[in-house]
């Protein structure tokens, strides 16, 4: 990567991070907090953490679209301008209420596609995977440190002070946009970043993509669920004051990170995708299961938690790898968009569910919901096919007529580890599936090169 690739990688990483820091800083401690706002419920708390999630699945992929439009910085402006807006909404309420609506319009400014064309326009094709790799590293780091800081910071200046760093947060990630993001030189349409709304009826028709849509709702509705109840548990149940919640989260998740990295070198290297999945299932529903009946001590709570964030953590850095393996290479953006859209749908369905259910049955019914939400989940991807070992690869392959790309496409189809090869000439780029342990990197060298000089 050139510098400026790395430059702007890097910024539009910090932008994101700075976003999702504001979503998830609240998560381990605003059911603790909430309980004593005016007119707060169980459902209503639900819904205020998770009211976010509705709305940027409403908006992601319009948000999106008017990028294509309109331009990627104004419409990531008026993204961030809305999560400045929503936050000190939420800042300045004094029930929940506000806050509900708060959360809703911090949604609303659903910029993390337009992100993503961003940084497909400032990085050449070859390089691509690893500016969205910094992006996705951004994303879970910004979880773990607010599972980590929520409670500190809480502790210092209240539910209203965190919103206001909230507010902050949002704010300094526009300062980012306009002082270290380059501005592109052009900016097109991405297949492979981006989403394709005329190709929804193929994605929404593969059977084994529609499984992995099904998982990341499941997943980010049990997240969700969990995180009405956990903070209460700990904080009632363990007696450990919220602003020492970071004590658990923080060696718990450092533990889980490291256990992880062992079985996605089983995953990836020796060919295990599909058992090691199904096992990383099997085991958030076992955790889930055991707040059932375990949940009443510390070391129970521990040894529960670092199961379930070890397959929680396996799970989210395998499904979009999945998603990527199965999707037809010219069309990732869209499997990747209806992919996002299920998973905010599921941080929704997960927050109101979970709240509703607390407030009518307590709080082991919430992790029976999320345990049934793990098993169902699991008893469908048993039928699932093992996902096949290839990776996604684009190269630049310049003008190319209708036919030429078409001859191009069966050429490099004949290279031995290309899986599957689509050249599209109004896009002049060559978008492939590889396996990288038997890809004859010198054939599919010379192939792009005898196109090149004809």
């Amino acid at each position: 990567m050139t510098r400026a690739e790395v430059r702007a990688s890097l910024s539009l990483a910090g932008i994101y991070m700075l976003r999702m820091l504001g979503m998830f800083l609240i998560l381990p401690v605003f059911s603790v907090f909430a309980r004593d706002l005016p007119g707060a419920t169980p459902a209503l708390v639900g819904l205020a953490i998770s009211a976010y999630g509705l709305t940027q699945a409403l908006f992601q992929i319009p948000f999106g679209l008017w990028s294509d439009r309109y331009g990627r910085k104004p419409v990531i402006t008026i993204g961030l301008v809305l999560f400045v807006l929503g936050s000190a909404l939420a800042a300045l309420s004094d029930d929940i209420y506000g806050i509900i609506a708060g959360r809703a319009l911090q949604g609303a400014g659903a910029v993390a596609a337009v992100v993503m064309a961003l940084a497909a326009d400032l990085t050449r094709e070859e390089h691509r995977t690893k500016a969205m790799a910094l992006i996705g590293v951004s994303i879970g780091f910004s979880f773990a440190l607010s599972m980590v800081a929520g409670p500190i910071l809480s502790a210092w200046m209240g539910l209203k002070g965190l919103f206001w760093v909230v507010t902050a947060l949002a704010a300094l990630g526009i300062v980012v946009l306009y002082t270290a993001v380059p501005d592109p030189v052009t900016s097109r349409f991405h297949r492979d970043a981006e989403v394709r709304t005329a190709s929804f009826g193929t994605v929404l028709g593969n059977p084994e993509l529609l499984r992995l849509d099904l998982g990341i709702f499941c997943l980010h509705l049990i997240l969700t669920a969990t995180f009405v109840v956990l903070p209460l548990v700990l904080r009632d149940t363990l007696d450990l004051p919220t602003a020492q919640h970071w004590h658990l989260y923080l060696p718990v998740f450092v533990l889980a990170m490291a256990s992880m990295v062992p079985f996605v070198i089983v995953a990836e290297k020796k060919r295990k995708m599909k058992p090691v999945f199904l096992g990383a299932i099997a085991v958030v529903a076992l955790a889930d299961l055991g707040f059932l009946g375990f949940g009443a001590s510390f070391w129970a709570v521990f040894g529960l938690l670092y199961l379930y964030f070890t397959g929680f953590n396996l799970l989210e850095a395998t499904l979009p790898s999945m998603v990527s393996k199965i999707a037809p290479p010219d069309l990732k953006g869209t499997a990747m968009g209806v992919y996002s859209t299920a998973q905010f749908l599921g941080a929704f369905a997960g927050g109101a569910g979970g709240g509703w259910i607390y407030g009518h049955h307590g709080i082991p019914a919430v992790f029976l919901y999320c345990a049934v939400a793990a098993l169902i989940w699991l008893a469908v991807a048993l039928g699932m096919r093992p996902p096949r070992h290839v990776s996604s690869l684009l190269v630049n392959v310049g003008a190319l007529s209708r036919e030429q790309a078409a001859t191009l496409s069966g050429r490099l189809l004949q290279v031995p580890g290309v899986a599957e090869a689509v050249v599209l000439a109004e896009d002049g780029v060559a978008y492939l599936k590889v396996d990288k342990d038997t890809l004859d990197r010198a054939a599919l060298t010379e192939e792009l090169f005898q196109t090149q000089a004809a």
